[in-house]
């Protein structure tokens, strides 16, 4: 049977040489329960990408940020589903940002991203970002 495909937005936020990695909460999927991965979200019908990311994030963060240029596009096949993740350069709003859906956050280097331990589909995704 074909795996339903989401399309999904991911914010990769930069505030100077560093990067916000967010940390998600338990799921029934544990392939991805408690993983790393960039904030962001599925794009509803309808959405352009750019108002799905604004979206999300105000609803997953509380946060207002600006959407800046594409980095790149990946395809991961999980188990149950499959992603088509389209990832951003965003920068952060004035306000400081809520965890309204994660356990935790960090600001790291890009060097300092690679020992976390990220969803399959946020790893691919290290390799788009310089």
């Amino acid at each position: 049977m074909e795996k339903k495909e989401s399309r999904v937005v991911a914010a990769v936020v930069k505030n100077g040489d560093k990067y916000l990695c967010m940390q998600r909460c338990r799921s029934h999927y544990l392939y991805i329960s408690e993983r790393w991965e960039f904030p962001g979200g599925k794009v509803e019908q309808g959405e352009s990408y750019h108002d799905a990311l604004i979206r999300e994030i105000k609803e997953e963060m509380d946060w207002d940020i600006y959407v800046g240029k594409k980095l790149g596009t990946i395809t991961h096949e999980y188990p149950d589903f499959k992603v088509k993740l389209t990832a951003f350069l965003c920068k952060g709003g004035d306000e400081q940002f809520k965890m309204l859906e994660h356990l935790d956050y960090k600001w790291l280097t890009r060097e300092e991203m690679n020992d976390l331990n990220w969803t399959e589909a946020d790893r691919k995704l290290l390799e788009v970002i310089e």
